[in-house]
């Protein structure tokens, strides 16, 4: 199916980062009216193509936003035989080999509904304001990651975010010394997919170095995204104990310079640093799946605050509503303001005849594919939430690296997946 890639090809020529949505919309203006369906655009930005008077019973789903490392991105296509990446870029397989699963179905004319969602990779911001009607009875997400997994449940999710206001200046007294402790290049990950992969968490090592010195801190700053496990932290404090190091790749340097007075943040913000339950805190092993977790991702200090970033998961909205309610709670109790927002629902493992019939289907082609449930967060779940009524499955090629600069597609993948997504699609229609 090299008409897959041709799309894919075409489609990565248009500006797709994040944010940037009128020339993929005009791109799909022009594309609907080639093959004859309507093309509706919502407020923000999502675009559902379908026949003037369609009876489909299958709606296929892919966002079109990608994730871009730096502004207006465009990336370069590099292919080297099997595979396709980009030249020093994110290559936007995610999710644009599902856009363009889409698209060639439409160039042969399949009445189906087919929704292109917005800002995705942002917070989910084009599924959670969908005003757009779908009357299919089954949904086919084109998001998943992994050949030969389907996936029929996912995580919930919610950030939440604190503020320590609390600081003064004191006299050095205690002739404390002044120190920089950083800690760089850990693994890092996702904070959902890679919970319980034992990454290290940049965060809380920092927090043990300097809690067991009995360090105040002046300065700190840690992690990269709130959906991620941070990789990178720094701190400068004040303590009269030679901090000990947490990791080998952490960095401890004394500051030669001596301050008759310090300004210290609340104390009880390295006490919740060092205290946190961070990573896994409920598995089920029957699904093989991470049930409940807790990310501390970021931390960072302003003019006049230290500010937290954590990301709460679960595969139950009961459980995720009591894991954020405990984590306000905490950090109210150590002297934060908090706030949460970007909640998502959990989309709860649900075998059915739909999802019966991807298996049946993707098993002709692949003998070990099977219906999984992931701990992170797919639109999917917001249109289970919208369209109760609604069955849905997600599947997709193998993309290795998604969101970096390594990131790579095979080809031999797509196709393979395509064959399966075409025979559902024959199904249906």
């Amino acid at each position: 199916m090299s008409q897959i890639i041709d799309i894919f090809k075409q489609i990565t020529n248009i500006p797709r980062c994040s944010g940037t949505h009128e020339p993929f919309i005009n791109f799909m203006k022009e594309y609907a009216k080639k093959y004859d369906y309507l093309c509706l655009v919502d407020k923000t930005n999502n675009i559902l193509c379908k026949k003037e008077n369609s009876k489909a019973k299958l709606s296929f789903q892919s966002h079109y936003d990608i994730v871009c490392l730096s502004d207006n991105c465009v990336p370069k296509i590099v292919q080297e035989e099997d595979i396709l990446k980009a030249e020093d870029s994110t290559l936007g397989s995610d999710n644009g080999m599902g856009c363009s699963y889409m698209l060639y179905l439409m160039s042969q004319n399949y009445d189906c509904e087919f929704l292109f969602t917005s800002d995705e990779e942002i917070g989910l911001i084009g599924a959670n304001n969908l005003d757009l009607e779908l009357n299919s009875q089954y949904m086919l997400n084109l998001d998943s990651e992994e050949e030969g997994e389907i996936c029929i449940g996912c995580a919930g999710g919610v950030d939440i975010f604190g503020k320590n206001f609390n600081k003064k200046i004191i006299k050095n007294d205690e002739n404390l010394d002044l120190y920089e402790v950083s800690i760089s290049n850990l693994q890092g990950g996702h904070s959902g997919v890679d919970i319980d992969k034992n990454i290290p968490n940049a965060i809380k090592l920092l927090a043990k170095t300097i809690k067991e010195c009995d360090g105040k801190i002046l300065d700190i700053n840690a992690g990269e995204r709130i959906n991620s496990i941070p990789a990178n932290a720094k701190a400068i404090i004040a303590t009269n104990k030679e901090p000990i190091a947490s990791h080998k790749n952490m960095k401890i340097q004394k500051i030669d310079t001596k301050s008759e007075h310090l300004n210290i943040f609340d104390e009880k913000i390295i006490d919740f640093l060092y205290s946190f339950s961070n990573g896994v805190r409920g598995y089920d092993k029957k699904l093989g799946v991470v049930l409940n977790s807790i990310n501390l991702a970021k931390i960072e200090t302003t003019i006049d605050s230290i500010n937290v970033e954590l990301s709460a998961r679960s595969m139950e909205n009961s459980e995720l509503k009591n894991i954020t309610d405990e984590t306000v709670v905490l950090l109210q109790t150590h002297n934060f303001e908090v706030k949460t927002a970007g909640k998502y629902p959990a989309w709860k493992p649900d075998v059915n005849e739909f999802t019966n019939i991807v298996l049946d289907t993707y098993k002709k082609y692949n003998d070990k594919a099977s219906l999984e449930a992931i701990h992170a967060g797919l639109e999917c779940a917001i249109f289970k939430d919208k369209f109760p009524n609604i069955k849905v499955a997600s599947i997709g090629p193998t993309i290795n690296f998604p969101h970096s600069k390594k990131e790579q597609v095979s080809i031999k993948s797509v196709e393979k997946v395509f064959e399966v997504v075409k025979e559902i699609t024959d199904k249906f229609v």
